[in-house]
């Protein structure tokens, strides 16, 4: 997968000095990069077609946004459907079957799965940290500094990206202030009860994330600033030991590696 991260990285690149003086759009920048490392590890030459299919899903999510409020009457979908709905179960349709099509040429069957969310969110993580490299000069320079130590003028390479600390500390607080998703939907399976509160079973609920990412009782009075280094000593230390303080890709057996 490295290899693939590079090249598309060095394409990116190569892109960007053509246009010097410019102002680049990162955020549509990045979509390509993430869509196209995706693409080329998860569909190896198919990779035309896979660009297709990130096209597809990007209009199915526009659907799912602005419908995921909406609020449904039972068996009305079998009497009349909105357009939206007509649209959703088309794109559906066309994803699977270019998905099963790519699956069929791979000789070995063993087609890699890719996610629209890690797509998603790994666009709009590439972005805020950009963004505040832009305001925190101090810590773009360490990260620079900590990248060169490491690498050099070489490639990076699996082993050695595990030592980037100052790195890693910069993406959590980052993921901490800007995380891509909003919030952790969860259904309760059974009645359960929370402290004081019950719930019955077979509630949809939304925990919001940004809120308990963004709680000075948790995080301290700076819980607004980009301080990475409350990550010096890692998640536990800086969450005080609170698993649920922290949950950029979620948590319990559905966790997003």
């Amino acid at each position: 997968m490295t290899p693939a991260i590079i090249a598309s990285v060095e394409t990116m690149l190569k892109r960007w000095k053509g246009k010097e003086g410019k102002e680049i759009e990162v955020y549509q920048e990045f979509r390509l990069l993430t869509s196209e490392v995706i693409s080329r590890t998860a569909f190896g030459s198919n990779y035309l077609e896979g660009e297709k299919i990130f096209a597809m899903l990007n209009k199915l999510s526009i659907i799912m946004g602005r419908n995921l409020f909406n609020t449904k009457i039972p068996l009305s979908s079998k009497l009349w459907k909105p357009a939206d709905l007509l649209e959703s179960e088309e794109l559906a349709k066309e994803i699977k079957d270019c998905v099963i099509k790519i699956v069929r040429k791979r000789e070995d069957k063993a087609c890699k799965t890719f996610y629209w969310t890690g797509h998603d969110t790994v666009n709009a993580l590439l972005a805020w940290v950009l963004l505040l490299f832009a305001i925190h000069g101090d810590w773009q320079e360490k990260a620079r500094r900590e990248v060169i130590d490491i690498f050099g003028n070489q490639n990076p390479h699996p082993e050695s990206i595990a030592k980037l600390k100052t790195m890693t500390m910069i993406i959590y607080e980052t993921l901490r202030l800007y995380g891509a998703t909003n919030g952790l939907p969860r259904k309760v399976a059974r009645e359960v009860q929370v402290g004081k509160l019950v719930m019955p079973a077979n509630i949809d609920l939304l925990i919001a994330r940004a809120a308990l990412h963004h709680d000075p009782q948790l995080w301290g009075d700076d819980v607004h600033l980009f301080k990475p280094e409350r990550f010096a000593e890692g998640i536990a230390k800086a969450t005080n030991y609170n698993a649920a303080a922290f949950f950029p890709f979620g948590l319990g057996p559905r966790f997003c590696v």
